[in-house]
């Protein structure tokens, strides 16, 4: 190596790591476009999954909840709500969901309190879809525990 530093070697450098920033990120690129269609979850998306998301959109659930770690902290984390009370049985679930939305608010003193929404049974059933439908993406293990 030269004991100076001189301009052409700068030169050699800056030109250098462009080429090899601009060659990393063209196969980065190329990598996630093969990625992206094994991780797309649009075909499952049905009519009662699209209204039951904007349901959770007009009531606002996510300025209270969590999915899958986005959103408000003040209630749970709802991405593995199917997993915790469905336990893969998709009726069970919505039979569940049901209840539990009927029955709000709970009234205890001390605890938060979740609004009556006056949501339909149809309704119910759709954003019990919708939550089924995020508990099937792949967030790798999120949240880390099953309570969230």
């Amino acid at each position: 190596m030269a004991e100076q530093f001189n301009k052409g070697m700068a030169r050699n450098i800056y030109f250098g790591g462009g080429v090899f920033t601009f060659l990393l990120l063209l196969g980065l690129t190329f990598d996630t476009m093969l990625e992206l269609p094994a991780r797309d979850h649009r075909e499952n998306i049905t009519e009662e999954v699209a209204h039951g998301k904007m349901l959770w959109e007009k009531n606002n659930c996510i300025g209270c909840h969590t999915l899958m770690g986005e959103g408000a902290y003040f209630a749970p984390e709802l991405a593995n709500v199917y997993d915790r009370y469905g336990q893969g049985n998709e009726q069970a679930f919505k039979g569940f969901l049901q209840s539990w939305m009927s029955i709000q608010p709970l009234g205890i003193e001390g605890r938060r309190q979740m609004p009556q929404f006056n949501l339909t049974t149809e309704e119910v059933n759709d954003l019990a879809d919708f939550l089924i439908w995020t508990s099937r993406i792949n967030d790798n293990d999120w949240p880390p525990n099953i309570q969230g």
